[in-house]
C-alpha cells in the first residue's frame, strides 16, 4: 500500500470569537481580531469579522490569516458594540473566499451573522431536501445549511432562539455556533459538546471563545463553559439560557492531545496539564533506554517534558522550528520535497549525534513526515531513534470536523507498529494505550468523543456517508 505525499497532521477544525459590549463602546472588531489571533492555530486559510452597527450587521471576511485580512483601515471601518469572528480550516474542497465565515444571511424576519466550528453528518442529506424545495445555495459549506434553517424555522417562531430549537431538532453532527442579530449574541454548542466553546467577561462585556487562550488575550475573565446543548443569548437586558433536551459530554479528545494551544483550559482541565500526564503514562507504558528524549515541536514537547520527567532522563531540543511560515510558500519541486520539512524544522546536530533519542509526537496519521523527520535525526547522526506516541492508534475517520483521511490511507489501520516503525525507518515505535489514555483522565474517558480510537461514534452516521464530499463549516 502506498501512502500519499501529503500533509501529515491533523488539521484543526477552525475557531471563533464574539463579543457583546453592554457599554455600547464601538471597538468591538477590534477585541475580536486580538482574539482571533489568539485562535490562529485552529485555522489559517480564511478569517472573517462580523459586527452589528446601530442594527445593521457589516463585515469583512477573505482568504488569509488574520493580519492579512485586517488593518488599521478594515478594523476602523467596522465599527460596532457586538461582533462575531471566525478562523477557518477547511477539510475537503477547494478554499474558496466564498466559503470564508461569518456567513451573513438575510430573511423575512430579519438579518443574522453566523460562525461555525464542527461538522454536520447530515448536511448533505438537509442540502438536497432544500435544493428541491427551490433553494439556491451560495457556498459548499453545512454552516449554510445552519443558517438556512434558521431562517427558515425563524419566521414561523416567537423568537430566534425557538428557531434555533427547531434547527437543532434536525442537525445532527458537531457544532458550535456564534451567532450575531441586530440586537443579540447568540452562543450555541451542540447536545454532545464535541467541540469547545467558553464564555468570559471584560467589566460587564460578555465574550465567547473556541478556548480560553483567546479570553486571555483580550483579557476576560473565564466564566465558564457553554454546557451541551445550551443556547445561551445575551442583550442589553443581560444573559438568558436555555437548554435543548438531553445533552451528554463528549468533547473530541484530541483537542487536549494536539488542537488545543496548551495554555488554554477546556471543560475546567488544563490542556498543558493533560499532555504531561500523557507523557508520563506513556513513559510507564513504554519506557526504552536512552540519551535523551525530545518532541516534534510543538505538538509533542509537553507529552516529551513528561516523559523525560518520568524516565529520570534529559529532555532537550532536538528541532529549532521556523515560526515565520505563514499559509502558504513556494513549495520545492518534487526533487527538492525534503526542503519542505526543513523550512518548518531542523534537527540541532550538536544535541542529537551520537546519541539513543526517544521521539514522541502526538499522532501519526500517514506517517509521512513522521518518516522525514526520522531520517533527519539519522542524517544527523543518532545512534538510535525509538518513536513514542502520546495517544493511541488513529484507527478511524472522524466525521465530526477534523481533516482525517480515508481509513484505508491511516496507516495505523493498515499495519502493525513494528510494521510501521520499519516503514518509517524507526527503531521502536509504541503507541500510548486506550487504557492509558482513560487512566490519564481520572478513567472517565467515557465522557468524551474517541471514534477515531475506537470507532464508536457518538452520532449515528447516514447510511453511505463516505461518498458525499462536502465541506465542512469548521
Amino acid at each position: 500500500m502506498c501512502f500519499k505525499e501529503l500533509e501529515e497532521s491533523f488539521k484543526d477544525h477552525c475557531g471563533i470569537f464574539g463579543i457583546y459590549r453592554t457599554d455600547k463602546k464601538q471597538d468591538s472588531a477590534k477585541i475580536t481580531y486580538f482574539g482571533l489571533y489568539a485562535l490562529q492555530h485552529r485555522g489559517q486559510e480564511s478569517s472573517g469579522i462580523a459586527v452589528n452597527d446601530s442594527g445593521n450587521i457589516i463585515y469583512h471576511k477573505d482568504n488569509g490569516l488574520v493580519n492579512e485580512v485586517f488593518n488599521e483601515v478594515v478594523l476602523n471601518h467596522l465599527k460596532g458594540h457586538s461582533a462575531i469572528g471566525h478562523v477557518r480550516y477547511s477539510t475537503t474542497g477547494k478554499s474558496n473566499r466564498e466559503n470564508a465565515q461569518p456567513l451573513v444571511v438575510k430573511y423575512r424576519k430579519g438579518h443574522m451573522a453566523l460562525a461555525h466550528n464542527g461538522n454536520l453528518v447530515n448536511a448533505h442529506i438537509i442540502r438536497e431536501k432544500l435544493e428541491q424545495e427551490g433553494v439556491i445555495f451560495q457556498t459548499t459549506i453545512d454552516s449554510e445549511v445552519i443558517a438556512n434553517l434558521i431562517s427558515r424555522n425563524r419566521i414561523k417562531s416567537e423568537n430566534i432562539e425557538e428557531a434555533i430549537l427547531k434547527t437543532m431538532d434536525e442537525i445532527k453532527g458537531a457544532y458550535s455556533l456564534l451567532i450575531l442579530t441586530p440586537n443579540k449574541l447568540i452562543a450555541v454548542r451542540d447536545p454532545y459538546g464535541l467541540r469547545p466553546l467558553v464564555m468570559g467577561k471584560i467589566n460587564n462585556n460578555i465574550c465567547f471563545a473556541s478556548e480560553t487562550c483567546a479570553l486571555d488575550t483580550v483579557g476576560a475573565e473565564y466564566i465558564r463553559d457553554v454546557e451541551p446543548g445550551e443556547i445561551v443569548s445575551v442583550t442589553k437586558d443581560g444573559i438568558k439560557s436555555i437548554k435543548y433536551g438531553k445533552s451528554f459530554k463528549h468533547l473530541c479528545v484530541f483537542e487536549f492531545i494536539y488542537f488545543a494551544r496548551a495554555d488554554s483550559y477546556l471543560d475546567g482541565i488544563s490542556v498543558y496539564e493533560i499532555r504531561k500526564k500523557l507523557g508520563k503514562q506513556l513513559c510507564r507504558e513504554s519506557y526504552v533506554e536512552c540519551d535523551i528524549v525530545i518532541g516534534v515541536p510543538d505538538s509533542g514537547t509537553t507529552a516529551a517534558i513528561g516523559y523525560a520527567e518520568e524516565a529520570k532522563i534529559p529532555f532537550s531540543e532536538g528541532f529549532i522550528k521556523n515560526r515565520y511560515i505563514g499559509r502558504t510558500f513556494i513549495k520545492p519541486q518534487q526533487s527538492q520535497r525534503e526542503i519542505a520539512v526543513r523550512l518548518k524544522l531542523n534537527p540541532l546536530k550538536s544535541n542529537v549525534a551520537g546519541k539513543r533519542v526517544v521521539l514522541i509526537d502526538d499522532s501519526i496519521v500517514r506517517g509521512t513526515t513522521s518518516r522525514k523527520i526520522i531520517k533527519m535525526l539519522r542524517d544527523t547522526g543518532a545512534r538510535e531513534v525509538h518513536l513514542r506516541i502520546s495517544s493511541p492508534p488513529v484507527l478511524f475517520p472522524c466525521y465530526y470536523g477534523i481533516d482525517t483521511p480515508d481509513r484505508n490511507e491511516l496507516i495505523a489501520a493498515n499495519y502493525t507498529p513494528q510494521e510501521i516503525a520499519k516503514i518509517l525507518g524507526a527503531d521502536s515505535l509504541e503507541y500510548l494505550s486506550l487504557e492509558g489514555l482513560n487512566s490519564v483522565f481520572d478513567n472517565k474517558l467515557q465522557n468524551f468523543c474517541t471514534a477515531c480510537f475506537s470507532g464508536k461514534y457518538v452520532t449515528e452516521l447516514p447510511e453511505n456517508f463516505n461518498k458525499y464530499i462536502f465541506e465542512e463549516g469548521v
